[in-house]
């Protein structure tokens, strides 16, 4: 059974005529889920509408087995969620472990477990020797590991990241990977990146989304293979999957008249 099913979702922004989503529907189940799309493509707005921060223009979200539109199905998602927003906001004067700390009092954990749950998603993030330093007195590579520690404090059974490897240096980024693959056991973890490689070596299954609408889905495997005709010097094969990908998408939206 998926662990979030998605039907017809639609989202309009005020500014751009355009819908950022156009009639999407996905499933996502257990499992690493990799977000492809050039900028302005739609992920973001998938990803807030699943994190409950938006709301769609139409459509519907279950999560859980509950329909988002329904407050309790809302706040009861909320409590099985992780979220880390492209930009996040924290309290510099904070230490890490403080931090950490109340975003798990935010999503209602119980007390007695909080602080060895605080230990344990620093620890993961490689930041047990810095929990007690002030967030403002940490690197921007720290801060961005700051927010998937406080992602990841309640093991969620959905882990909804957004560019979460932006500036971390290639060896963090090594580590973040190996660290994907393990949550992605047990939960639903969808990841909007621009880093095909990324995708490549952490995720079970991308989607490709261009102008709101799914371009591609399926394995990183089968996006490689759409660009194993390709130049080696162009690039790696996935690389070369995903451009050939969005322009398939593009001529057959364009054959079709949109």
């Amino acid at each position: 059974m998926s662990t979030i099913h998605v039907t017809g979702l639609t989202v309009r922004h005020r500014k751009t005529p355009a819908p950022a989503l156009d009639g999407v529907d996905l499933d996502f189940g257990p499992g690493v889920h990799g977000l492809l799309g050039p900028n302005g493509a739609g992920k973001t707005s998938l990803i807030r509408v699943l994190a409950t921060v938006a709301e769609p223009t139409g459509g519907r979200v279950e999560m859980f087995g509950g329909d988002l539109r329904g407050a309790r199905a809302r706040s009861a998602a909320r409590r099985q969620l992780g979220y880390l927003p492209q930009h996040f906001g924290y309290y510099p004067g904070f230490t890490v472990r403080e931090f950490v700390s109340y975003v798990a009092w935010l999503k209602e954990m119980p007390a007695a477990l909080t602080p060895d749950a605080v230990e344990r998603a620093v620890e993961r993030v490689g930041l047990t020797d810095r929990i007690d330093a002030k967030i403002k007195n940490l690197s921007g590579g720290m801060v961005r590991r700051v927010g998937i520690a406080q992602a990841i404090v309640n093991d969620p059974a959905v882990l909804l990241l957004d560019e979460p490897t932006a500036g971390l240096d290639p060896e963090q980024r090594v580590e973040f990977r190996s660290l994907l693959r393990e949550l992605g056991l047990g939960a639903a973890v969808i990841v909007s990146t621009h880093l095909v490689e990324d995708v490549a070596v952490a995720c079970t299954q991308v989607t490709l989304i261009e102008t709101g609408r799914i371009a591609y889905r399926g394995t990183p495997g089968s996006l490689a293979a759409l660009g194993t005709d390709g130049d080696e010097a162009d690039g790696n094969a996935t690389e070369r999957g995903y451009t050939a990908a969005l322009r398939g998408h593009r001529a057959a939206t364009a054959g079709a008249g949109r």
